[in-house]
Parts: C-alpha cells; sequence; structure tokens
C-alpha cells in the first residue's frame, strides 16, 4: 500500500496547511513536520482521508477512493479528533477501542488485553499521565485491532514529551511488522530525529491561518470524510461534515 500526497493544501493561499507533498508505504516509516497548534490534525485529517485539502491531490496505490484510504489508515492520537480524554482511565480507553474493533469490551476483557502488553499495573492510571512511549504503544496497538487496517498516521506524539526516540523506535516496529507508519512532529523533535539519525523531514510550515475543527465522531472507519467552507471573512475553513478520526 501506498499513500501519496501531492501538492495538498489547506486554507486560503494555503495558510491552514502550506503545499507539500509526501509518500508513505507499507513497510515503512516517516516523518513530516508541522508547526503550529492545528497544522498537525489537518495534516493528519487529510494524510488518513478524513479531510478533503483545497488543492491537491491524495491517493492509495494510484487510486483517489476517500473511503479506502479511511478505511485501511487509522488516524492516532489527533489532537481534538481522535486523541482520548486525559482523565479517562487507560482501561476504559482500552475497553472503548475494543468494542469499536468488535471484540470482548468489558472491563475484564480490557485489563486482560493490558496484561498481555505488559501494561497491567497502568489500567487503573489516567491515559494523561501515562508514559508517551506506552501511550503510543497502546494506542497503536489498539488502532490496528480493527479490520483492514494497514497504515497509521500518529499526530505530535512529541506533544506529551519524553524522548523521541522511544516513540520513534515504536513507530519503527510497526512499519517492520508490514504497516505503513506517517509521524507528523513538531521542530525541535524533528531536529533531534535528524541529529540522532541522520534523515530529514517533510516541512509543512508556513503561514499561518486557524482552522476550526468540529469534534470528530471518531468511531466507524467508513464514515466519511470531513467537509469543510471557507467563509469571508475570517478566512478560515469549518468542517460541515465529521467523520472518523481513527
Amino acid at each position: 500500500m501506498k499513500i501519496a500526497l501531492q501538492d495538498v493544501s489547506k486554507g486560503r493561499n494555503g495558510q491552514a496547511l502550506p503545499p507539500m507533498s509526501l509518500e508513505f508505504h507499507t513497510g515503512s516509516v516517516r516523518f513530516a513536520l508541522a508547526e503550529t497548534e492545528q497544522r498537525p490534525t489537518v495534516l493528519g485529517l487529510i494524510a488518513s482521508g478524513r479531510m478533503r485539502p483545497d488543492t491537491g491531490r491524495v491517493s492509495i496505490d494510484g487510486a483517489d477512493d476517500a473511503k479506502t484510504l479511511r478505511r485501511r489508515v487509522a488516524l492516532v492520537d489527533a489532537p481534538d479528533v481522535s486523541d482520548p480524554h486525559p482523565d479517562i482511565a487507560l482501561a476504559g480507553v482500552v475497553g472503548e477501542e475494543l468494542m469499536f474493533a468488535g471484540v470482548g469490551a468489558t472491563p475484564l476483557h480490557a485489563r486482560r488485553w493490558l496484561a498481555r502488553l505488559g501494561f497491567a499495573d497502568l489500567a487503573s492510571v489516567p491515559i494523561g499521565t501515562i508514559d508517551p512511549a506506552a501511550r503510543v504503544r497502546i494506542l497503536c496497538e489498539l488502532a490496528v485491532l480493527r479490520s483492514g487496517v494497514e497504515g497509521i498516521v500518529l499526530v505530535s506524539p512529541d506533544r506529551h514529551g519524553g524522548s523521541p526516540d522511544g516513540w520513534w523506535r515504536i513507530a519503527g516496529e510497526f512499519a517492520d511488522r508490514g504497516y505503513a507508519m506517517l509521524v507528523i512532529i513538531g521542530g525541535s523533535a524533528a531536529v533531534a530525529l535528524e541529529r540522532m539519525h541522520e534523515f530529514e523531514a517533510i516541512d509543512a510550515s508556513g503561514p499561518v491561518e486557524p482552522l476550526v475543527l468540529d469534534e470528530a465522531d471518531a468511531r466507524d472507519q467508513d464514515a466519511p470524510e470531513i467537509e469543510e467552507s471557507s467563509p469571508e471573512p475570517p478566512d478560515t475553513s469549518t468542517p460541515e461534515e465529521n467523520g472518523d478520526a481513527r
């Protein structure tokens, strides 16, 4: 599977997301640099087929098929869209995701699932206080439980702190397992990874324009993409239809 973004942008003159191109594919991990509060989420929504760009093209295996893209690529931990509330106990987050994956979802099922992953002691801990690497591991493992998921767009893992090497190693492990991995990060984490691994990021930097996002439903993999309009003034793009954010 190969996902390609070709000259995509969002907002007037690309202010919500400046024109950019990138590819990520099965068995590989790469990262993209996106600064500001909302730009990482905008890029994540576009790269996973949940928001239509104002310019450019998003394809999966050469086809323009947003429904297939949404079904096969999970959007993980995107702020204000698919991130769990920080005060919810980890077992509660796991139970909810198990339910949407169509497997046993009782509190006992959630605790057993965490125990198999090696995190039994965290079941009652609020997810907002969990180590960043453990959070990424758990959320990505939950994402791939859903039928048909072959790729992950992980949004802003660096916002939780910790060493970038932790969640970057985990992303690499998922790529080794055959998933297509895109990690969207900020400038400081990008610099750290570039120094540690001597590679370059795809840069989604540029002028800043707010983009108003409604809270997404974040449930059904086949839900329609988020649509938006751009009223004048102000120059913003507001989704009119929410879609799956995971």
